[in-house]
């Protein structure tokens, strides 16, 4: 690893994967769990201090954290994904989400429990990750004073950029392999030098995956859109998951499946069950679903274009998702949160420049 925080996934490595191999058959064992090979950022605890694992129905296990973090993030994705749940906003909040399957602990440690949650990689083939944490500020209102101090010293200027890089891992189609950037490059970012930052994660080595980039602002948009609905919680600490397919051969597949769909489309709206709609289909939750007294929300002006947003959806936005992660810091409010909007705000700002330059 390089003082910037770069790290090559090649055969310089290949010696130190080797010999992780017995510790790797020993995680194995223990009811059939791996480490997850795509954690970019994140604590490393739980079994042997692996990080997140990956459990063999393909879901993912995030250990969950001490007291009050843990059982506070176990509490929030419960209220999200109660079955009886009727806040509206909540209900939309779940598709920004991981889907959430509970907790799970193995056999032998019973009380070791995990998260259990959703793989957001799982259907791509060279997935592209990075993960971002928003907020002007990553400490929560009842941090200590050390505390404070702590992060504000990581990254000093996290209350002006709004943002900050935590780590990706992006695919190299000459090379065909992964080249990796831990936090250290990202806290090595400036205000001048984070779009660059940026840029990189979207460089295959060979061009700048200006469709990933345009797909994931349309992302982006909609979880800002939710925040700018919402004024019951606040996020401290929190990030975007950012993932995109960098298989050449993948995405040239979807181009392909999104001729054939906007030929279909022009025959009537395709739906996700197969079915077909002569009247516009609005695929936005928060747009089509019924509030608590039965009545719809939205109106027809609001899905306005909603016919191109679902060619996207059936065709190339497959190789793209946005999810928010990491919830030990939420907390009750009574107003809107500022501090996540303003990250929100100023990463669409500088990924539509990247789409400028």
């Amino acid at each position: 690893m390089s003082a910037n925080g770069l790290i090559m996934d090649s055969p310089s490595l290949m010696l130190e994967k080797l010999e992780n191999i017995k510790e790797l058959d020993a995680l194995e064992r223990v009811d059939g769990c791996v480490p997850f090979s795509h954690q970019v950022a994140g604590h490393k605890n739980g079994l042997n201090n692996t990080g997140v694992l990956q459990h063999p129905d393909g879901t993912i296990l995030k250990h969950l954290q001490p007291p009050p973090r843990g059982p506070r993030e176990m509490l929030f994705y419960k209220q999200v994904y109660d079955k009886d749940c009727t806040d509206v906003r909540l209900l939309v909040l779940q598709k920004h989400l991981p889907k959430f399957y509970g907790t799970w602990a193995p056999r032998e440690s019973p009380h070791e429990l995990y998260l259990k949650l959703e793989n957001v990689t799982r259907r791509f083939l060279r997935p592209c990750i990075m993960d971002v944490k928003i907020g002007r500020r990553s400490y929560d209102p009842f941090a200590s004073h050390e505390k404070r101090e702590q992060q504000i010293k990581k990254y000093p200027l996290m209350e002006e950029i709004g943002f900050l890089l935590l780590g990706m891992r992006v695919y190299q189609i000459n090379s065909e392999s992964y080249i990796t950037y831990d936090q250290l490059y990202g806290r090595s970012l400036g205000k001048e030098t984070v779009e660059n930052g940026l840029t990189t994660f979207f460089h295959n080595g060979k061009d700048i995956r200006r469709d990933a980039i345009s797909l994931i602002i349309s992302k982006i948009k909609s979880i800002l859109r939710w925040f700018e609905s919402q004024t019951q919680l606040h996020f401290y600490a929190s990030s975007l998951l950012l993932v995109y397919e960098g298989s050449a051969h993948r995405v040239n597949g979807m181009k392909h499946r999104r001729v054939e769909t906007d030929s279909q489309y022009n025959h009537g709206s395709l739906t996700r069950s197969g079915r077909t709609h002569s009247e516009p289909y609005c695929t936005d939750l928060s747009l089509s679903e019924r509030n608590i007294n039965g009545t719809r929300g939205g109106s027809v002006e609001d899905c306005e274009n909603v016919g191109m947003k679902h060619q996207k959806e059936v065709g190339l936005e497959e190789g793209v998702e946005v999810k928010m992660i990491d919830f030990a810091h939420v907390f009750p409010s009574d107003g809107p949160d500022e501090s996540y909007m303003y990250g929100l705000r100023n990463l669409l700002s500088n990924l539509e420049q990247i789409l400028k330059n």
